[in-house]
């Protein structure tokens, strides 16, 4: 008995240490209580599953990315950037005027310069996108990095890998992350194949049995390519055949998606990205030089796009796409419309579009009619009823699989990029999105949200409150879930 007793204490012990742990180290109130909660009330699976999943790692800095280490040269970059940025500030172009405050944030938390004379293209769908990526990897000069959340071993894949072993023996420097959850089609076969082919090959985060969970929980979702420091790729195509869709209805399903070719300085931001990542996954410190980032004044084109890359992810001291999406919402004077395949934004954004909805601005929402994840679904329907009664409009995609990750802000702002409106996009992985303070994009993106409205079923506001309380109760629960989704 005085074994058991001993044992009792020492594990009330331990139960009160995790939890002032859990208090001290979650930033959010209601993931807080929630790990609290379990960790109380279901012995010993609690205290596993937080430090399984839960582990504060923006906050204990696990992940230390920077490219400079001079503290001179990183203030004669910081005062270029923002000399650089602030010109366009005070420039009246229409895509920025109104959002200077967005500009600023992002300048501000991240020094992601707010970059003019861009070319931006609009790519919809892999079958609009691959072409593009193809094209601009055989013109490749002096390198070629890529990063991707999913790199599958198929048509597509396997054209991407044929071309990085050609360039690669071409002499071009071809650099290559994957994520090692992700990619897991890619194997030790086709990674010979890259590396015999002098292909620099690195998983992010590679999986180890001994801490799987935890890194199986933070995960990079991002989806990047660089060429030559001047051509970038960013958005939610992943590499893989499923999101090609064939005329001849090859396809099991429509795979809906948006990505962006962005030609001109802003590429420095997907660089400077890409080069962090290397050089925490590597091993092996890429300094910046000429080469990775070519002067702005050759990069200036006839072209007038503002672009601004924002990033973040356990390695960015603040959850900056999570406020670049807040921020975008509260300033939105007109119409927000915004597609994402995973809804669960938390509550500061269920606020917002809730209060900008209610004040009359059109507030469109476009989700999956057919969802590959149940728990996610329940859980993302938990908001509907709250944004239908307060005016918003919420319709369900048909045609296929909406994937996309977009939102276009009355007429002018655009985003484009890898992360979903979902706390996992926001605090656990890695993402990047591209802003385009530009009515051309916006209007051309708003246009394909429409169109993709043709295709999808208007959700009922009286008809989905009257649901029966058994489906309302299972999306309740679910909703519970939440903050671990």
């Amino acid at each position: 008995m005085n074994w058991i007793l001993i044992a009792e204490i020492l594990y009330a012990f331990i139960v009160v240490l995790v939890c002032l742990r859990v208090v001290y180290d979650t930033q959010s109130t209601t993931k807080t209580l929630a790990y609290l909660l379990l960790i109380v009330f279901v012995p010993f699976i609690g205290i596993i599953f937080y430090f399984s999943i839960g582990v504060n790692y923006r906050k204990r800095k696990m992940y230390s990315k920077n490219l400079i280490n001079n503290i001179e040269l990183e203030k004669k970059l910081e005062e270029r950037i923002r000399r650089i940025s602030n010109e366009v500030l005070t420039s009246e172009t229409n895509g920025i005027k109104n959002f200077k405050k967005l500009a600023t944030l992002v300048l501000n938390k991240a020094l992601s310069p707010i970059t003019e004379h861009n070319n931006v293209k609009l790519l919809l769908n892999g079958e609009t996108k691959f072409p593009e990526v193809l094209e601009a990897l055989k013109n490749a000069k002096h390198h070629i990095h890529i990063e991707y959340y999913i790199f599958d071993n198929d048509e597509i894949g396997r054209k991407i890998m044929d071309l990085m072993v050609e360039k690669s023996k071409e002499g071009i420097a071809v650099r290559f992350i994957y994520d090692d959850f992700g990619s897991r089609q890619i194997r030790k076969k086709q990674l010979r194949k890259l590396r015999d082919a002098g292909v620099a090959v690195f998983p992010f985060y590679k999986i180890i049995l001994i801490a799987l969970a935890n890194r199986l929980n933070y995960r990079n979702h991002r989806k990047i390519i660089v060429i030559d420091g001047s051509i970038g790729f960013v958005g939610g195509i992943n590499v893989n055949d499923k999101y090609i869709n064939h005329e001849d209805g090859k396809n099991t399903l429509f795979w809906r998606d948006t990505h962006l070719r962005i030609e001109g300085p802003a590429v420095a931001a997907l660089q400077y990205v890409f080069m962090g990542d290397w050089n925490y996954c590597a091993g092996k410190k890429l300094k910046p030089d000429n080469n990775f980032f070519p002067d702005f004044k050759q990069l200036k084109s006839n072209s007038k796009k503002i672009v601004q890359i924002a990033a973040s992810g356990p390695d960015s001291y603040s959850p900056l796409i999570h406020q670049t999406l807040l921020q975008a919402i509260n300033l939105a004077k007109e119409e927000v419309l915004i597609t994402t395949p995973y809804f669960i934004p938390g509550e500061s954004i269920m606020d917002s579009l809730a209060i900008v909805a209610a004040s009359g601005i059109k507030v469109k929402l476009l989700v999956p009619g057919i969802s590959d994840s149940l728990l996610v679904n329940f859980a993302a329907r938990s908001n509907y009823g709250r944004l239908l009664n307060a005016g918003a409009e919420i319709y369900l995609y048909q045609k296929g699989f909406v994937h996309a990750k977009t939102m276009v802000v009355d007429k002018q702002l655009a985003m484009v990029g890898t992360a979903n409106m979902d706390i996992r996009s926001f605090d656990l992985n890695f993402e990047v999105n591209a802003i385009v303070y530009d009515t051309e994009i916006a209007n051309e993106l708003r246009e394909a949200f429409f169109n993709d409205l043709k295709t999808a079923t208007k959700i009922d506001a009286k008809a989905w409150n009257e649901r029966s309380k058994m489906i309302q109760l299972t999306e309740k629960l679910a909703g519970l879930c939440s903050p671990l989704l």
